[in-house]
């Protein structure tokens, strides 16, 4: 297993990140020797506010019934009574204007519905991560976005947008996203309204976090070019 914890403080001195990155485990049993999240959240986002926080824990399909759209990107089947909620949320969100029924096949599922989810901050990861999620102010998800690219790992499509948690299995099938986040994700994990995500595939990880130092350094070579020209060619 990689060092998650020296590549955490890595990117962050590097960066200068406020949040810790959050990492995510798909997997189909429980893991040995971490926490079972008890309690309730209202998404399966919210998690992800907990493992910034500094919490390692793994949840069970139960526990992401509450956001049934959620449900539906990570492959989580709602039983029972229950079953209904997506179609009707679904067609509340349409009613207002939100989304178009004919977007909803196009969303990016996992293949598979996991038998458990383990949350983590980066650098505490009990096994590889699937994906990581950062999330800070937009010049440095640019930064991280750039060192994908570089890295030849970043997904060829354009910034993801609502849900916010399809990020998750668009990154793991195709490579590092951007995403703006939506209204939901925003106002159950805080995010800041300058804030926005980039998704890294685990297996990437360290492959990107090599091309970060070098993309900003050049940055910050480029910002005082940019300055220079800006003083010298400006007129108004």
């Amino acid at each position: 297993m990689q060092d998650y914890r020296a590549i955490e403080q890595q990117l962050t001195k590097t960066l200068g990140l406020a949040k810790r990155p959050v990492a995510v485990k798909f997997q189909q049993q429980a893991p040995e020797g971490v926490e079972q999240f008890s309690g309730s959240e209202p998404s399966g986002c919210s998690f992800w506010r907990l493992a910034a926080a500094g919490r390692t824990f793994f949840t069970v399909p139960g526990d992401h019934y509450n956001c049934p759209v959620g449900s539906y990107t990570h492959g989580i089947s709602i039983p029972g009574k229950r079953a209904g909620e997506l179609p009707h949320v679904l067609s509340m969100m349409e009613t207002i204007g939100y989304v178009k029924m004919e977007e909803v096949p196009g969303i990016p599922r996992l293949p598979q519905p996991p038998g458990a989810v383990v949350y983590s901050p980066l650098g505490d990861a009990p096994a590889d991560p699937d994906v990581v999620l950062f999330a800070g102010p937009a010049e440095k998800i640019m930064i991280l976005q750039e060192a994908a690219i570089r890295a030849g790992r970043a997904a060829q499509f354009p910034v993801l947008g609502r849900p916010t948690c399809m990020a998750l299995p668009a990154a793991m099938a195709h490579g590092a996203v951007v995403s703006t986040g939506c209204i939901g994700n925003r106002v159950y994990t805080g995010l800041g309204e300058g804030e926005l995500y980039v998704v890294v595939p685990g297996k990437d990880l360290e492959r990107v976090a090599t091309e970060v130092e070098t993309v900003a350094a050049a940055n910050g070579i480029l910002a005082q070019y940019h300055t220079s020209r800006r003083e010298q060619l400006a007129s108004e």
